[in-house]
């Protein structure tokens, strides 16, 4: 690694927590009521598939409202899980007040899409037998579908359940099957996931984005995110 890029790489980790300081208060002292994004954006087109946002650890889906506004503004009904709070449950948890709140409003063919620990929480909802059918795709921001080395160096129990070796990252790591309905989304150099985003059998998409939480509001994520949902939206009807 030169020193042009071992620069870049450490602007990137400074702007990435910028950001993600900038956000977390944002969202918290201008917070907006996601039933806005329920109702049909003006000169939206119409007929859009329902979008399900799930946000990372520690951050509210406030945090994503860069990802809501845009997907609102193409037409789609984007829902949130408020009860998911500031995500600090275990994976499994969360999935399970996901998937009451899809029960709860008779959601189909929702597209997911997640950041970070939300892709794994995506995932986990994909192997659920009670509303898998429910979801037609999950499109996940730099998750750490293979879990981060660096989970092994923290006491916090939230933050080592990212370890390699937990439990339930190998379980999911086994369902090879759902990573069809998968797009991965990551970057050049993610800070927090030193190897990557790859998932084998998914639609991989790698950008010169840097950085884990900032790309989240990156217009090339937003294209990638657009580009997922419509290749999905083309498989139903073609496997109709």
């Amino acid at each position: 690694m030169d020193r042009v890029d071992l620069f870049r790489r450490a602007r990137a980790w400074v702007l990435d927590y910028a950001y993600v300081g900038f956000w977390q208060v944002h969202g918290f002292l201008f917070r907006v009521d996601p039933a806005r994004y329920l109702t049909p954006a003006p000169g939206a087109p119409e007929g859009k598939v329902p979008v399900l946002l799930i946000p990372g650890i520690y951050e509210t889906w406030q945090f994503m409202r860069p990802v809501a506004d845009h997907l609102y503004r193409a037409g789609h009904p984007v829902h949130v899980v408020r009860k998911l709070g500031y995500n600090r449950g275990t994976v499994a948890a969360m999935a399970q007040l996901a998937a009451g709140y899809l029960e709860e409003h008779e959601l189909t063919d929702v597209v997911v899409v997640a950041h970070s620990k939300g892709g794994l929480i995506g995932k986990f909802l994909m192997t659920m037998s009670s509303v898998s059918p429910r979801i037609s795709r999950l499109v996940a921001v730099n998750t750490p579908f293979s879990g981060s080395v660096y989970a092994n160096f923290f006491f916090l129990p939230s933050i080592r359940a990212f370890s390699p070796q937990n439990r339930t990252l190998q379980s999911l790591l086994g369902h090879l099957e759902l990573n069809e309905h998968i797009t991965s989304i990551y970057g050049r150099f993610d800070p927090h996931i030193p190897g990557g985003s790859f998932v084998q059998g998914a639609r991989n998409v790698q950008l010169e984005t840097m950085g884990h939480f900032r790309p989240i509001a990156d217009k090339r994520v937003l294209q990638e995110i657009d580009r997922a949902i419509a290749a999905g939206e083309r498989d139903a009807v073609e496997g109709a």
